[in-house]
């Protein structure tokens, strides 16, 4: 549902309260349990926030009417109550509220709460969030991504605090965060207990459409609604908004169109593509995401943030051939990764934007190598696949690379995550196999809250050179639980003066890990 306002009326009649003060405690009242009222089920959510733009996200317990009230201040002196939406069964009872006509720059906050459907009279305890639009003018921004929630097993163990990277990020009040993908684990159960390396016992919260792989579109929306039972990840959904990416495990590892799971026994339903659509749906529904009318189940788009930075969110998972061994030395239907409509999108936003900085975020990194077949390193869920002149996927980089430069496009820098431990890396054409291309950096950052591994191959293709890199060690192994404190996000700083592009890779602890400041190229 699309709400428009008048922008002129809304700050009319908000702009008598005064200015929105700081966050940090705002009014969260507890949750009705009453049998005969609603109840507001799994928090509130803000997302794909623009300068003029806004959706928004609540869950009832039953069929209602979904009210909102937003102000430019906490007090909601003044509010603009929106015309109510039905929530249904038919979509889980989640309803999702596109908001048009903000003012730019502007603190919003937002007043959820549900309704009786039949007589309006009994109703939840309202929820209220929190998101800042986008400016119109150059001012300081700041936020942050990170990817990987609640993967490997390692669910939401309270006696642990939880998943306690949302709360780390949610102390730094960044303007908004992406979140590059494996946003749930669809084809990884939550068992009871699970044993750590040091012989501790994990105990995860089990519900019941988390005890099996995912098939069915409610199995698929049972993942969502387990990451917001979590206390931290109520709390960061509330207080900014989030640009969402998938990549593989929304659906199962690794997959691709057209595969069929002949020889896995864990699903009766054997067409990925069918799961795919089904996760697609549930992905829609349960997140604040934008709806494309002429493409409905996109994922990728872009968002423009003001004068200095513009953002372009890949789908690198829908569009792709098979993952084989990706060795192709022309490009072929099978060498697809972002496909050829998704390329030429991204060429075009590229060359029109006006933005300073040219953000791309990616759900997988460029350099490093990910085999579909590890056991054998026979086939490639990447697009890297070894050392040495492109072939296969890479053809598609390739492309791109030359394309960049070759329209004077500066300023790209590749935000990513999925392969679970975080590093910083610069491409460098005079290192390259492939040398067309103007230097570039690539910052990987996750888990959120899953197992933590690396480090991975690179591949000197594109010239990758590990200017940092945080992962275990071969003492302490692979798949670390989060309590081990193998947790990361990125943060990103961009100065409204200079324009200088701060990047600081950081851990569940808040310790800063390595950082870099990149200034700006002008034409």
């Amino acid at each position: 549902m699309t709400f428009r306002l008048s922008r002129r009326k809304f700050l009319t009649a908000t702009a008598t309260a005064g200015a929105a003060s700081t966050m940090g405690g705002f009014f969260m009242p507890s949750i009705s349990r009453a049998a005969d009222r609603p109840v507001i089920t799994h928090g509130v959510q803000s997302g794909d926030v623009t300068a003029n733009t806004a959706c928004i996200w609540g869950r009832a317990d039953r069929a209602s009417k979904m009210v909102t009230e937003i102000a430019t201040t906490e007090g909601f002196k003044n509010s603009v109550r929106i015309p109510h939406m039905n929530v249904v069964p038919q979509r889980d009872l989640a309803g999702k509220l596109t908001l048009q006509d903000l003012p730019a720059g502007q603190d919003i906050f937002y007043k959820i709460h549900f309704e009786n459907l039949d007589d309006g009279r009994a109703s939840s305890e309202p929820l209220i969030g929190h998101f800042r639009t986008a400016p119109a003018a150059k001012r300081n921004i700041r936020f942050g991504w990170s990817g990987d929630t609640a993967g490997q097993g390692w669910g939401i163990d309270e006696d642990r605090g939880g998943m306690k990277t949302y709360a780390t990020v949610t102390k730094h009040n960044p303007d908004f965060f992406i979140h590059s993908g494996d946003t749930i684990y669809a084809d990884g159960p939550f068992e009871k207990q699970a044993k750590m390396p040091d012989g501790d016992v994990w105990k995860n919260i089990t519900t019941e459409h988390t005890g099996k792989v995912a098939e069915t579109i409610d199995e698929f929306r049972g993942n969502y609604k387990y990451n917001m039972l979590d206390k931290n990840v109520l709390e960061f959904n509330r207080m900014m908004p989030v640009y969402y990416q998938w990549d593989d495990h929304e659906v199962l590892n690794n997959w691709y169109p057209g595969e069929m799971l002949t020889g896995d026994d864990r699903y009766s339903e054997k067409s990925v593509s069918l799961l795919a659509s089904r996760a697609n749906r549930a992905f829609r529904e349960m997140l604040p995401i934008t709806e494309f009318d002429t493409e409905p189940g996109r994922v990728y788009r872009k968002v423009s943030y003001g004068p200095s930075l513009e953002i372009f969110f890949l789908d690198m998972r829908t569009y792709r051939g098979p993952n084989d061994a990706n060795d192709s030395p022309v490009p072929t239907n099978d060498t697809d990764f972002l496909g050829r409509t998704q390329i030429e999108w991204l060429k075009r936003s590229l060359l029109n934007s006006k933005a300073t900085w040219k953000v791309i975020a990616a759900d997988m990194p460029i350099g490093m190598i990910v085999y579909d077949d590890w056991k054998t390193k026979s086939t490639f869920e990447n697009l890297a696949n070894g050392d040495g002149a492109p072939k296969g996927r890479e053809l598609e980089i390739v492309e791109l690379l030359r394309f960049i430069k070759s329209a004077k496009i500066n300023n790209t820098v590749w935000l990513t995550a999925d392969v679970h431990y975080t590093a910083a890396h610069y491409y460098d054409p005079n290192k390259a196999q492939f040398q067309d291309f103007e230097p570039f950096w690539e910052f990987v950052s996750g888990p959120l809250h899953a197992g933590t591994f690396g480090p991975q191959d690179m591949d000197n293709t594109f010239g990758p050179q590990v200017k940092f890199t945080k992962h275990p060690s071969k003492e302490q192994g692979i798949n670390l639980p989060p309590s081990f404190g193998m947790q990361f996000f990125g943060l990103v700083d961009i100065d409204a003066d200079t324009e200088q592009f701060r990047v600081s890779l950081r851990d569940v602890a808040d310790e800063e890990l390595y950082t870099v400041t990149l200034d700006p190229v002008y034409s």
